[in-house]
């Protein structure tokens, strides 16, 4: 499985990523090893997640949520 998340971190921002291992990769978030947020850390909150039964669907959505019309979606229907 691999699986596509969105954090909500302390700032009011979000973080969307994809991981084949979701346990292990909230993990390197709360722990400071995820280099994209460990400037906007701590995390809050897992808001989001689903899983696909493909590496490209998981990705495809992953793009697809951090684009202008996902971005959309994701406030909208999500969040």
């Amino acid at each position: 499985m691999h699986y596509v998340y969105i954090l909500q971190l302390e700032n009011g921002q979000h973080y969307v990523g994809s991981t084949a291992n979701i346990d292990d990769r909230l993990a390197r978030h709360e722990g400071g090893v995820a280099c994209r947020t460990t400037e906007r850390m701590p995390m809050k909150d897992m808001a989001f997640y689903a899983a696909f039964q493909s590496k490209e669907k998981a990705k495809a959505f992953e793009r697809y949520l951090k684009s202008s019309s996902g971005f959309a979606f994701r406030n909208k229907r999500l969040l």
